[in-house]
């Protein structure tokens, strides 16, 4: 069995990472590696840890519903960072998010893991009506469920980094869109940000008890303002959002591949934020706001991107 070394009382911490590949846990992983902190950084498939291990991480390949894996990747760590993978060709997208919740759950506990930062979203409180979210309010449920766990849960608000997306349709139409009504403000948060704060949390380690914390970003923005806003960055301030029916954008979920069951659970998130419904859950105070703004994201990340030199983006 591989064992962290030992940590000694003011020493460094162990810690696990689960979606060491995605835009969180890959910011997480880093972060924690740069403040000295040791790291087991878990994916797929190891050539997509090659950045990390680089670094210091210690790769652990495998699958988030292998709970044996699961156990073995969390023993001995004094906190982990935990996250459902996306799976757009689940054909039943709760019952997928379920499993994983579940796997996941289950080798906290058996492993003994004490500390856990889970990452959730706005609207996480809410049992249904949210699509894909709901499926992370029975995530945050199956924590609460394990034995002398602490959870940190994590609940940001629209990722800026969606907006990337959109990069084949602005260039190909001259136009963003989507199903979610362009007049709808809600908050839009660089992944940069959720990956500060919970990378904050797990190197402390010292958690005691369960909490939320909502991640708003810096302020409230329509899509409207929003494709504004990424116009002007590359090049075309006259953008405009356009408002698409819902059957055209299940059509095009499913053209790239989606399988039915997510395409319709992303209508039922989407439409739960066009109504207000995932927004009214949650306060914008200080703790919850967050630094990066869209036009800061627009210049680092997104217009890099849209010219083709996104290596020379920021993290």
């Amino acid at each position: 069995m591989v064992r962290w070394p030992e940590v000694k009382k003011g020493g460094k911490h162990n810690v696990t990472v689960t979606g060491a590949t995605g835009h969180v846990g890959r910011g997480i992983a880093e972060r924690l590696l740069a403040w000295g902190d040791r790291v087991r950084a878990i994916s797929r498939k190891a050539e997509t840890l090659t950045s990390l291990t680089e670094k210091g991480a210690e790769a652990w390949p495998g699958d988030l519903l292998d709970t044996e894996f699961l156990t073995g990747a969390f023993r001995g760590a004094d906190a982990v960072f935990a996250m459902i993978p996306p799976n757009p060709v689940a054909e039943d997208a709760r019952e997928d998010q379920r499993k994983f919740a579940m796997s996941i759950a289950d080798a906290l506990g058996a492993a003994g893991i004490k500390h856990v930062v889970a990452l959730s979203s706005v609207g996480g409180g809410l049992a249904s009506g949210t699509g894909t979210i709901a499926g992370l309010h029975e995530f945050e449920e199956r924590l609460r469920q394990v034995p002398g766990l602490s959870a940190t849960i994590l609940r940001p608000t629209y990722f800026m980094e969606n907006f990337l997306y959109a990069i084949p349709l602005i260039r190909e139409a001259g136009i963003n869109g989507g199903a979610i009504k362009g007049d709808v403000p809600i908050g839009m948060i660089a992944t940069r940000d959720i990956a500060e704060a919970g990378a904050e949390i797990l190197s402390d380690a010292t958690l005691i008890g369960d909490s939320v914390l909502e991640l708003l970003g810096p302020e409230d923005l329509t899509f409207r303002q929003a494709t504004s806003i990424l116009g002007t960055a590359i090049g075309m301030p006259d953008l405009q959002y356009m408002e698409f029916p819902d059957a055209d954008y299940r059509n095009a979920l499913l053209a790239m591949g989606f399988s039915k069951s997510v395409a319709n659970s992303y209508l039922e998130m989407n439409a739960a934020i066009s109504d207000g419904t995932i927004q009214n859950t949650v306060t914008r105070n200080a703790s919850s706001t967050t630094p990066t703004t869209l036009e800061d994201f627009a210049r680092s990340v997104f217009a890099p991107a849209y010219k083709g030199t996104a290596a020379e983006a920021e993290a």
